[in-house]
């Protein structure tokens, strides 16, 4: 193999495939980045036996060939050279890697060609286009509420549902005390995806978001897998599908509506300014905010016996009994911190039941949270005079 190109064309590239190798652990077949000459470019494969990518890039192959080296070395190499053509070739005698920039010359040592596996292709029937800007976004609110454990089956995927009834496809997260849910229109998708929806593990989803492009992209689905391509056909990304059982949400979201259930309207950044300050005084054995409601405002407090007591006030709009409750405050300032919106609604259905966050401007968009059980503890108080 021969192949000269600019390393400008390919370095993004090699970066997206370096990023699903594993680094150190594994086969050392799953740390290879392939590199293949042929058909005038330069075609980048590589595979953590899960997650698989491919890429065509422009070069002047002047002998085809097939060469793995290991990725992450050979990334960043490149990354830390300065823009300019390269010249990668095998030696004959030692089967190595040859790079050539300038004046600089590099040797890698090169893995066996009967160790490259073939990618699964990208299936062409009937593909259909989805905005990788909407998907990084649906990404980002659903993710943080989806478990970290992969022992935790379906809690820790997200779920692609669609709702025929309503013309939609429901996207959700949990992880055992919160669950965010998006809905959202897409007659092409709904076509898509199988009437029982499908699962994508969360540590998939990191690799998704950092390779889709902004524009739109094809996407398919087989049996197995879930697959993305570049609208150009460039660069192939695809990830397995889970096949655990989701748990059915439509019980708890239904819970929001009840006549019985209290919403309670205010600014967002007052709440999250306020929550911030609350967090001084949370400690390892009390994470949590009080929320108090009297007439038209909030009464937020958290006290410990090392670190102090705080008391906010926060103007609201209340409809309903609704009187007390304690959240975590940390991740109820993370739960905020994705909505866009300037006005939240809070609905609660009980002291121990699902409290609902929905924005004004967040169409669609609904996390809930469990709240923590109140157990009165008294470390201050103030003395008659």
């Amino acid at each position: 193999m021969k192949v000269k190109m600019f390393k400008d064309d390919v370095i993004e590239g090699l970066k997206k495939a370096a990023n699903i190798i594993p680094v150190k652990t594994g086969a050392a077949f799953l740390r290879t980045i392939w590199l293949k000459a042929e058909d005038g470019g330069l075609h980048i494969y590589a595979t953590d036996s899960n997650l698989e990518f491919s890429g065509s890039y422009p070069a002047q192959v002047i002998e085809p060939g097939l060469v793995g080296v290991q990725g992450r070395a050979f990334y960043e190499l490149l990354n830390k050279l300065p823009s300019d053509n390269l010249t990668l070739k095998i030696d004959p005698k030692t089967k190595n890697l040859l790079i050539e920039h300038g004046r600089r010359k590099y040797k890698l040592p090169t893995n066996d060609a009967s160790w490259f596996q073939i990618l699964t292709a990208f299936p062409d029937e009937s593909p259909v286009l989805w905005s990788g800007e909407t998907l990084k976004i649906i990404i980002d609110q659903i993710a943080f509420c989806i478990s970290e454990e992969d022992t935790m089956e379906a809690a820790a995927c997200m779920n692609l549902k669609p709702i025929a009834e309503e013309q939609a496809i429901d996207v959700c997260g949990l992880n055992g005390h919160q669950f965010s849910m998006v809905r959202f229109q897409s007659e092409a998708m709904l076509g898509l995806l199988p009437s029982e929806g499908i699962l994508i593990q969360r540590k998939y989803l990191t690799e998704l978001n950092k390779w889709l492009p902004l524009e739109e992209v094809d996407c398919n689905i087989s049996d197995k897998r879930f697959f993305f391509r570049t609208s150009d056909g460039r660069e192939t990304f695809s990830l397995p599908l889970s096949y655990y059982q989701f748990p059915d949400y439509r019980n708890f979201i239904g819970r929001l509506a009840d006549p019985d259930a209290t919403t309670v309207d205010l600014d967002k950044i007052d709440l999250v300014d306020a929550l911030n300050r609350i967090l001084i005084f949370n400690s390892e054995n009390n994470r949590c905010s009080y929320f108090d409601f009297e007439d038209s405002q909030l009464v937020l407090t958290a006290q410990g016996h090392e670190v102090g007591a705080a008391t906010e006030y926060i103007d609201v709009d209340k409809k309903g009994e609704f009187q007390k409750i304690a959240f975590p405050t940390r991740n109820f300032i993370e739960i905020l911190n994705h909505f866009g919106s300037s006005k939240i609604r809070l609905t609660f259905t009980g002291n121990e039941g699902p409290c609902g966050v929905t924005g004004d401007k967040d169409l669609d968009y609904t996390v809930i949270i469990m709240p923590m059980k109140i157990i009165e503890e008294t470390y201050y108080s103030e003395e008659e005079a």
